[in-house]
């Protein structure tokens, strides 16, 4: 199943992580995908850097923070905060490489035990 991330994340969002750093938080509007999400590991640290045109050692780390339904992501900035060429100096429009994103989602399966419309 294929999904759109806006159509899933209530918060989709960037912001500066100090000087060299920056974070993008994703937040889901229902555990369930949120829990399906990180099962399948469909938000990866290769699909961030693929994303964001960086090595994948550039992503520095990505948590997946269960008691907000969350994936929290955190990078090297392209430029120091500030600097010279710097066009986005709190990272408050990082995010945006994320608004297009399609998840390929496993389909769920129906157990047979349950009635119909049930999902397990």
């Amino acid at each position: 199943m294929i999904i759109k991330l806006t159509d899933v994340a209530g918060v989709i969002r960037s912001k500066n992580a100090g000087p060299y750093e920056l974070t993008l938080d994703i937040i889901f509007s229902e555990r369930g995908v949120y829990e399906q999400v990180v099962a399948a590991n469909s938000i990866n640290p290769k699909l961030i850097a693929g994303l964001y045109h960086v090595a994948e050692a550039h992503i520095l780390e990505l948590v997946a923070f269960d008691p907000a339904a969350a994936i929290k992501i955190t990078m090297r900035r392209p430029r120091t905060a500030g600097d010279i060429g710097e066009t986005d100096v709190y990272g408050a429009q990082q995010h945006a490489p994320l608004l297009g994103l399609m998840i390929d989602l496993p389909t769920r399966e129906v157990d047979e035990r349950e009635p119909p419309g049930s999902i397990v």
